[in-house]
């Protein structure tokens, strides 16, 4: 495993099948630049390659999760069509095969809270704070925000974030259904890397599979989706990892999972 950041504004850490990605702009609150979404883009397509990575975390230095775009960079696109057409952040996230867990450590507004809405599993800090801002700006969020934000939360707390462009809490957020748990600040990243450990040590076809599965159950009408569901079944039970899953079973002991 030999992933790397081209940039300083992204940082990569391994530790072991878990890659931890960084935003790493704080003093600007990790807002994210058009040269940085093409870094995580780079980034996440080493990743999808990487047999050895079967988990990821993603968070921020400092005091934000992300800021979401850097505003200040947005007059560069010389229309509306060209700024319509830019590849972003999130469409990278949405391209991880892999599990990605946000560990959001302070604000996650605007495109960082869609940012954090894209990854699978996300947990806080307890002082982390979640804002759809672009409202107040004359604008709305297009990563992915209204059809997210309305699924994790519900259509009328996702108006009122929407609508009024206001804070909330990690508490609120808790209650919501926006993050699945709530930790001390400074616990936070070990959290998320624990729970990334243990999602790595799972037969990596089917925690992948499990993901596409929840994005295809969103996705398609009930019947359907539970049709893909089995015929996704069936793709899974024939794999050597479900076959060592079985003997292990059988004979009360740990499965060693290969990905085959």
């Amino acid at each position: 495993m030999s992933i790397t950041s081209q940039t300083e504004l992204i940082a990569v850490e391994a530790d072991g099948p878990v890659i931890t990605v960084r935003v790493n702009r704080p003093d600007k609150l990790n807002a994210v630049t058009q040269e940085m979404s093409e870094e995580l883009e780079r980034i996440v397509g080493a990743i999808n390659d990487d047999a050895q990575v079967r988990a990821v975390v993603y968070t921020g230095t400092g005091r934000a999760f992300s800021a979401g775009s850097d505003i200040a960079t947005l007059d560069q696109y010389a229309t509306p069509w060209e700024f319509r057409n830019r590849r972003d952040y999130c469409d990278a996230l949405r391209e991880l095969r892999k599990p990605v867990i946000a560990a959001i450590n302070g604000y996650a507004f605007g495109g960082g809270l869609e940012a954090s809405l894209t990854c699978d599993i996300r947990i806080a800090a307890e002082t982390a704070t979640f804002a759809a801002p672009e409202v107040k700006l004359g604008w709305i969020g297009g990563g992915g925000m209204s059809a997210l934000l309305a699924a994790s939360i519900g259509a009328t707390n996702a108006a009122l974030m929407l609508m009024t462009g206001e804070a909330i809490d990690a508490a609120t957020a808790l209650a919501w259904g926006l993050v699945s748990e709530v930790v001390p600040a400074g616990d936070l990243l070990e959290r998320a890397q624990e729970l990334a450990a243990v999602i790595a040590s799972r037969p990596p076809i089917a925690v992948e599979t499990a993901k596409a599965n929840l994005r295809a159950a969103w996705n398609l009408p009930q019947e359907q989706a539970i049709v893909y569901e089995r015929e996704m079944q069936a793709i899974t039970f024939a794999t050597d990892d479900a076959a060592e899953g079985r003997a292990a079973f059988a004979e009360r002991r740990p499965g060693t999972f290969h990905g085959h």
